[in-house]
């Protein structure tokens, strides 16, 4: 079993910046790809940006390239989303999620999730 618990969500304005954290605990952290998704009111949770268990290869959404920054310390067991220019369509309940497959993109091939945390862009 992995636990996951996000922190780092609110509200900011258009342009502004957040950085979600997500700490993990339980088997080893380092063995698993560790990702970001997202999920707006009545949307279907899609994935933001995805990192390797070395860190050595990401994922983003095409949404979100060159914005946000996913970023790992596994000697600290936490994955961070460094999100900046952020726009009023990244509000989402944000949540970390962990797999054992290499990058996957879709939300059915990761096995644990944090609760989520909120992020709201006002404009």
């Amino acid at each position: 079993q992995v636990q996951l618990v996000e922190s780092g969500g609110g509200l900011v304005q258009a342009g502004g910046s957040l950085r979600l954290s997500c700490a993990a605990s339980g088997r080893t952290f380092s063995a698993y790809t560790m990702a970001w998704f997202r999920q707006a009111p009545g949307k279907e949770r899609d994935i933001v940006a995805a990192i390797s268990w070395t860190g050595g290869s990401t994922y983003y959404a095409d949404s979100v390239k060159g914005r946000f920054t996913i970023s790992r310390d596994n000697a600290k067991n936490t994955v961070y989303l460094q999100m900046s220019s952020l726009k009023p369509e990244d509000t989402a309940v944000y949540y970390c999620a962990a797999s054992g497959l290499i990058l996957p993109s879709t939300a059915g091939r990761y096995n644990y999730w944090g609760q989520g945390t909120q992020v709201t862009v006002s404009s």
